[in-house]
């Protein structure tokens, strides 16, 4: 989300500064990346419940992905209602 955030990406607010309590960095991550990423933790998945109905199996807020040397080429889709 900071990287995205510093780097202006429509629809990444991050109105919660990275605290998964807003759901403003709502993401769908590439099916080719899931393997990758690995799934929302129990915070996470909550939020993700509560705020979108437009939540899909590949839903992530990207303040809760920690990026990785093996994440290069990583490809994301700002969820719908964060644009």
């Amino acid at each position: 989300m900071q990287v995205a955030t510093a780097n202006e990406v429509a629809g990444i607010l991050g109105e919660c500064g990275g605290g998964c309590a807003c759901g403003t960095c709502h993401i769908y991550v590439d099916p080719d990346w899931e393997s990758v990423v690995g799934g929302p933790n129990d915070v996470e998945d909550m939020t993700l419940d509560m705020v979108f109905e437009t939540r899909k199996p590949n839903s992530r807020l990207c303040c809760q992905i920690e990026l990785a040397e093996n994440m290069d080429g990583l490809r994301v889709t700002v969820a719908p209602e964060s644009l």
